[in-house]
């Protein structure tokens, strides 16, 4: 079931795969009435079913807002798309065309996953070109006239991820720009998968989290936390750890997969099974060294090694902020 979080803003467990409590949509009520995260395309149903328990038909959702192009948070907007042909589709701008023409995304995804791609996130189905909006960073979306979400550009895990401040409740929905926090263990886990994540721009963007300084955060995967300032220190923190781990592994020829897995299994280690496979499927050390690996390979990782020698902070930009 949909849980209120504030006054006119709802939880919406979307049911990945059938789990509970592991990916997040967010409804904003108003007269234009917001859904941010739509979630993978096996989660439709339920997230169609959650939003007509709260009342909105199928003429009724104005907005539905893609924090980033990943199938587990934007696999179901093509068909969310259909279901609510009133709906403005927003996004960065280098993710839209994947929107439009998702093969090359579904493909990547497909090698990535393999027989898992289907039965626990599905496909991307296209989304008219017409219904796209691209957003930028300080851009608006109105909910009513006196409420909107503002959004902010934090790249890192992904070059075209947005998060997006709520003026009535000051909550912040952070996508994975923060990382990955499940109930069943309350620790953040970096999300630093390929094919562009970025540790200086990851760490970067928490920076800017902070100044604006949210009443809450809403994770993608999962859920609200109030303690804010602990929370975006312990990602940082732990954006640093997993780095100066891989940095390390990378300097000396070692496999990085094994020395994350080695330093940071312990969080796994829990009777919880269903814990496990979510967190395999969403975050697992597999992909997170591959991401670590194509950014060290890369020319801003490259500088990073050379120059700050670990994983400290970093003043390094990309020039482009296309997607892959």
């Amino acid at each position: 079931m949909a849980s209120e979080l504030a006054p006119g803003t709802w939880e919406i467990d979307t049911k990945l795969a059938g789990w509970d409590h592991c990916t997040a949509g967010y409804l904003l009520l108003g007269d234009r009435p917001v859904l941010v995260e739509p979630g993978a395309q096996t989660s439709v149903s339920s997230v169609s079913a959650e939003l007509q328990s709260l009342g909105i038909g199928a003429r009724d959702l104005a907005a539905i807002v893609v924090t980033h192009i990943h199938l587990d948070h934007a696999g179901g907007v093509g068909d969310l798309a259909r279901a609510f042909p009133d709906a403005t589709i927003y996004v960065h701008p280098a993710g839209a065309r994947h929107l439009v023409e998702p093969s090359r995304l579904v493909e990547s995804a497909a090698l990535v996953f393999g027989e898992m791609l289907d039965r626990i996130f599905g496909r991307l189905n296209p989304t008219d070109a017409g219904r796209i909006v691209g957003l930028e960073d300080s851009d608006t979306i109105a909910i009513s006239a006196s409420r909107n979400l503002t959004i902010t550009y934090t790249p890192g895990h992904a070059k075209h991820h947005l998060s997006l401040v709520d003026s009535d409740s000051g909550i912040m929905f952070v996508g994975d720009s923060v990382g990955v926090r499940m109930p069943e263990i309350g620790v953040v886990r970096p999300a630093t998968p390929p094919p562009d994540f970025d540790l200086s721009l990851a760490l970067d963007s928490i920076e800017r989290m902070k100044i604006i300084r949210p009443s809450a955060i809403a994770f993608a995967h999962y859920g609200l936390v109030s303690n804010v300032d602990e929370i975006f220190d312990e990602a940082q923190q732990a954006l640093r750890q997993w780095g100066e781990v891989a940095v390390t592994a990378f300097r000396s020829g070692q496999d990085i997969d094994t020395a994350l897995f080695d330093a940071f299994d312990w969080q796994l280690q829990t009777e919880n099974e269903q814990y496990q496979q979510k967190v395999n499927a969403l975050n697992g050390t597999h992909s997170n060294a591959a991401g670590f690996r194509r950014w060290l390979e890369s020319p801003c990782g490259q500088i990073w090694v050379t120059q700050q020698g670990g994983a400290g902070a970093s003043d390094t930009i990309r020039d482009d902020d296309s997607t892959s």
